[in-house]
């Protein structure tokens, strides 16, 4: 029995370290040949008729000039941050979260609750539209990833044990968001939520 079980522990290092080297293996994706190119940090959108805001993903070079080494690493590479150690986690200031290498909005402070995890935790998205949702098996788990949909970002996980009324735990990576304030979403383009906000 001790064999065995010390066969699976060397096992499972094994493939940690594995899976680590993979995530640390800074492989580049081609980007489209006419793919509009913008900083991180400016959210600017272009618009179908039907007036559906589309954010826009930059190029590989540009997220890496723009992005710092951890911001890189979480929503390019599927990182995670340490908890309590993040720049969100205890924020409890009013205001929304984008995606930081897009803009797109994705979760307000509303939402937000303290989830006792030491990452931003949310019941629910701000723009639904904006969240992607898929199988995650890594690290011999089943999870529910959450993505954003135009810059393709990893933000974290969703989780059943969440509070009422949604039962949702979105837990995320700071890393991953851009945090803007209620005094600064008209001069940054979002103004349609200052309504959220009004009492």
């Amino acid at each position: 029995m001790n064999t065995i079980m010390n066969l699976l522990c060397s096992t499972f290092i094994l493939l940690s370290v594995v899976y680590g080297l993979a995530y640390s293996t800074d492989t580049e994706s081609a980007t489209s040949s006419g793919e509009k190119i913008i900083s991180s940090t400016v959210s600017k959108k272009s618009s179908y008729s039907k007036g559906e805001e589309i954010y826009m993903k930059p190029s590989m070079e540009e997220l890496k000039k723009n992005l710092t080494p951890l911001q890189y690493k979480v929503t390019q590479k599927d990182g995670t941050e340490p908890a309590f150690n993040n720049e969100y986690w205890d924020n409890k200031e009013p205001g929304i979260y984008v995606d930081i290498v897009s803009g797109e909005p994705l979760f307000s402070s509303l939402d937000k609750y303290d989830s006792g995890t030491g990452w931003p935790s949310f019941t629910k998205p701000l723009v639904a539209n904006n969240i992607v949702e898929k199988e995650d098996r890594g690290l011999f788990m089943k999870r529910t990833e959450v993505r954003s949909r135009y810059a393709d970002s990893h933000l974290g996980h969703v989780f059943p044990d969440g509070p009422e009324p949604t039962g949702l735990r979105y837990c995320l990576n700071s890393a991953s968001l851009r945090f803007i304030p209620v005094i600064n979403l008209e001069k940054e383009g979002y103004g349609e939520f200052l309504q959220l906000f009004k009492k």
